[in-house]
């Protein structure tokens, strides 16, 4: 509220500037208004007095005697007249005005506009033909002109301000119709950032304030589900932690209070250095993912051999999988398949997902680590002959936590961040990673397409997983 009161509100501002586009209006309409008035004066006058000049055309003059008549009909004295006879002469107050060019028109049957002095006085001049063949002129003065201006700008002012006056309420009004729900969206989202959800904001106003509204409302959701989810997996992490810290502290105990010795000393160390190893993979796998989602997160680039890189994996890996009875198999080109990477990253992400492989693999089944090129990178694969993936498993195999969460107490399951540290390695290697509910061996198979360098694949980020059942 301080930065709006330092730097104005858009309320204020739309009214500013609602009033001041009026009160430009308003001076350029009135400015041309001004001027028009006065030719539009004139020109009224001018038409009303080349009308009653065309009405006493009509009425022919019988003698001189008519002229003071005619001149009483034509109106106040400010209105005088002048009769052209056919002869050429020229009779009555306003004969001055009636040169021999006006004269000469009138003979000829042509009207006659003009404007002249007349006593000292600018008049206006409008004559017609008569039926006799003269002519007959009328003049008014150019006060009647000026009364007649001064009389339209009078009325002018008053819809001029009203004009004013209705600009800056209907600025008010529209400013309040904006700023109201843009008001609200401010206050949610400042509850929104004081941990409160399950807020709502009312997609009212134009289209773009809607829209605000309905990303704010999405964001609540999202935020809740997020916070949600965050919840479930600190709860997981908490459970992962407490078993092993739980086991390791009850030998200690007993090593301490010499409840355990003898020859049960060393199969306690091995449990204990078994609890402790797995405490340092998950605080690891932990570490490892929160690297993945720092901003600053580097890779050192490379000529990269993945040929030469799968097959030093598959040396360490066909140990392991030979301690378990599991059937290690390698599927290379055998000649070199080189592409511009971090290698370092690519073989952690070839372990990170033989590992997985390798605990949901039983006794006797295969586990194949597979390498081939596709243009214009390389692909990656693990397939396994495991339990395999069900369409809701793939859906959510990159999300940390949620397969064991569902599979623990039924099958081997690890910390639950391996497949989400798989995913985020493969997307800042500008890659994608797959997951298929079914392999050729049985089980599940991931699939990782790397492109020839990093900048050739998908920008760096966070992006759901491709998944495919």
């Amino acid at each position: 509220m301080r930065v709006a009161a330092r730097r104005g509100s858009l309320r204020g501002s739309i009214v500013l500037l609602t009033t001041t586009v009026a009160a430009v209006a308003v001076v350029l309409t009135g400015l041309f208004a001004w001027r028009m008035i006065s030719t539009n004066a004139e020109a009224q006058e001018r038409d009303q007095l080349s009308r009653q000049a065309q009405v006493l055309a009509r009425t022919p003059p019988l003698a001189s005697w008519m002229l003071n008549r005619q001149q009483r009909i034509a109106g106040p004295e400010e209105i005088r007249l002048a009769l052209v006879h056919p002869s050429g002469e020229v009779a009555g107050p306003a004969a001055a005005v009636v040169d021999t060019q006006r004269r000469r028109a009138l003979l000829a049957g042509h009207d006659v506009s003009a404007t002249a002095m007349l006593d000292g006085r600018t008049v206006l001049v409008e004559g017609t033909p008569t039926a006799t063949g003269g002519g007959l002129v009328l003049t008014e003065p150019m006060s009647a002109v000026d009364q007649a201006t001064d009389r339209m700008r009078g009325g002018l002012v008053l819809p001029l301000v009203l004009g004013l006056v209705g600009a800056a309420l209907a600025g008010a009004m529209l400013a309040r119709r904006l700023t109201r729900p843009l008001v609200s969206a401010a206050r949610t989202a400042h509850r929104l950032s004081e941990g409160e959800r399950g807020l709502t904001v009312a997609a009212e106003g134009p289209a773009e304030v809607a829209e605000l509204a309905g990303a704010l409302n999405t964001l609540d959701a999202a935020l809740a589900h997020s916070e949600g989810r965050q919840r479930d997996f600190l709860l997981s992490v908490s459970h992962e932690i407490r078993t092993p810290l739980t086991s390791a502290r009850g030998y200690a105990e007993a090593l301490a209070d010499e409840v355990i010795t003898g020859d049960e000393v060393p199969e306690a160390g091995r449990v204990l250095r078994t609890e402790i190893e797995r405490l340092e993979r998950f605080v690891g796998d932990l570490l490892a993912l929160a690297r993945l989602e720092a901003d600053d997160f580097r890779l050192d680039t490379g000529e990269t051999d993945l040929d030469a890189l799968v097959t030093e994996a598959a040396e360490a890996w066909a140990v392991r999988c030979a301690r378990h009875e599991v059937d290690f198999r390698l599927e290379r080109p055998g000649v070199p398949l080189t592409i511009t990477t971090d290698g370092f990253r690519v073989r952690q992400l070839v372990d990170g997902l033989t590992e997985n492989a390798l605990r949901a693999t039983p006794a006797g089944k295969p586990l194949v680590l597979a390498l081939r090129a596709q243009a214009p990178g390389a692909v990656l694969e693990v397939r396994d002959g495991g339990p395999g993936l069900t369409d809701d498993d793939i859906a959510v195999a990159f999300e940390r936590g949620a397969l064991t969460d569902r599979y623990r107490g039924i099958r081997p399951v690890g910390s639950g961040l391996g497949l989400a540290i798989a995913h985020r390695l493969a997307t800042r290697l500008g890659g994608t990673i797959t997951a298929h509910g079914r392999a050729p061996e049985g089980g599940a198979r991931f699939t990782v397409q790397l492109p020839p360098h990093p900048g050739a694949g998908p920008p760096d980020g966070p992006y759901p997983p491709r998944t495919s059942a």
